[in-house]
């Protein structure tokens, strides 16, 4: 016979067992090659793009920021990683990683894809069924979202609301929260940007109501909101013609009637003109409003409290296409602690995030700096060859110069060679 302290004691063990935080998942990829192991690549096709390990080209630790990254540009890539089978039934689901698209991608997808454990990793491809797919998309200007698409009963469930992703080239943190009562929420660097309903956001139900089918319209409703005044009258010196010949036309002089035709004068707008009567509008006194078509229960909606539920979680992945390759994924969480997933975001990503910035920006004023540089010396070359351009011409001159004095000497010597041959033929 239970006592009352059994009774007591039997309801917190079963509140702790149902309140214990489980991690199905976790891939940091910390250990070097070794998640080599741990992942499977598609062999489904021949020319799936390779993923690598790297930190990228600036990061905020060069351990902790280690990550699988695309490397060819214009593949459809293909890979996953097993864990213990289980089941979300009455506890959150938590899905949580990172995304860095240092590549400043263009068109191409950053999301997971959550799968029953009875997939077969070595033929995994897009047609795959999934349980959910999560995380950002990017295809140019227009397509910057936030998928986040439920199986259900063999179908998949695009959200009905436009979640944007981030776009930049640093690491950002996406987080999915699936409740037991049919909830959810999205997280992007630890910070909600949607939640709601599983029922509401996605069209999973057939709708609560429906149209009547047998509901009409009825033939006397009016639905206009004015009507014409039948009191009100055309006023008599309403109509005027819409042109009128140009009463400041004058016909040329050398106009020849016998040439040229009888002579009429250019038409204009005439500015009594008024255009086309209506009589003025007031109020309908028969007006009912618009007619809203009565709703019925649909007979077809049956509410479904375990929406979130999947009976088998057993496989992430990564199967997506990407035109421009570069982008990294880690940090890889399943969980069914909420709050657990905020502290491991923030003591991974958080704990990066700045790090990697200044390691950017320090970056880009070195590149800055350089491109300075070289746009100083390009400015210089051309100074340099003027300079030299100037010295030669100045030699030249120089040398021209030179060939002309000695050209005088020149002829003073045969002048005075010519004076001494006179003095002497004089003498003579």
């Amino acid at each position: 016979r239970m006592t009352a302290l059994s009774v007591f004691l039997l309801a917190v063990s079963v509140a702790s067992v149902l309140a214990e935080s489980n991690v199905y998942f976790r891939e940091q990829f910390e250990d070097g090659d070794a998640w080599t192991s741990r992942w499977v690549e598609s062999k489904h096709k021949s020319d799936y793009g390779k993923f690598v390990l790297s930190a990228g080209k600036f990061h905020g630790d060069a351990e902790k920021d280690m990550g699988v990254q695309t490397s060819q540009d214009a593949r459809f890539y293909s890979m996953s990683s097993r864990f213990d089978d289980f089941s979300n039934q009455g506890q959150p689901l938590v899905i949580q990683f990172t995304v860095k698209h240092e590549q400043s991608i263009d068109c191409g997808g950053g999301y997971i894809k959550l799968f029953p454990s009875g997939l077969s990793q070595e033929e995994l491809h897009g047609d795959s069924v999934y349980n959910i797919m999560f995380g950002p998309d990017i295809c140019g200007p227009g397509t910057k979202k936030v998928h986040v698409i439920f199986n259900y009963k063999g179908k998949n469930h695009l959200i009905n609301k436009d979640i944007r992703c981030k776009d930049d080239e640093f690491t950002h943190l996406y987080t999915l929260i699936v409740n037991p009562d049919n909830t959810y929420e999205v997280k992007i660097d630890n910070k909600k940007v949607e939640s709601g309903s599983l029922e509401d956001d996605w069209d999973v139900l057939p709708p609560k109501k429906v149209k009547d089918p047998e509901a009409k319209k009825p033939e006397d409703w009016d639905e206009k909101e004015t009507v014409p005044d039948p009191e009100d009258k055309k006023p008599e010196e309403w109509d005027k013609p819409e042109n009128i010949p140009d009463p400041d036309a004058k016909k040329p002089e050398d106009w020849d009637d016998e040439m040229d035709g009888e002579w009429e004068p250019p038409m204009v707008t005439n500015p009594d003109y008024k255009g086309e009567w209506k009589p003025r509008e007031i109020d309908n006194p028969a007006y009912k409003g618009k007619w809203v078509h009565p709703e019925i229960d649909n007979p077809e909606y049956t509410a479904d409290p375990e929406i979130y539920k999947y009976d088998s979680i057993g496989v992430m992945g990564l199967d997506l296409w990407q035109v421009k390759s570069g982008t990294i994924f880690d940090n890889f969480l399943i969980t069914n602690d909420p709050n657990l997933a905020e502290e491991i975001g923030n003591d991974t990503w958080g704990q990066t995030k700045d790090p990697e910035k200044k390691m950017k920006d320090s970056q880009e004023d070195e590149e800055r700096k350089k491109r300075e540089e070289d746009d100083q010396g390009r400015k210089e070359e051309p100074k340099e060859e003027g300079e030299e351009e100037v010295k030669q011409e100045e030699d030249e001159e120089d040398e021209e110069d030179e060939e002309e004095e000695e050209e005088d000497l020149e002829e003073e010597e045969e002048e005075e060679e010519e004076g001494t041959d006179s003095q002497l033929k004089d003498e003579l």
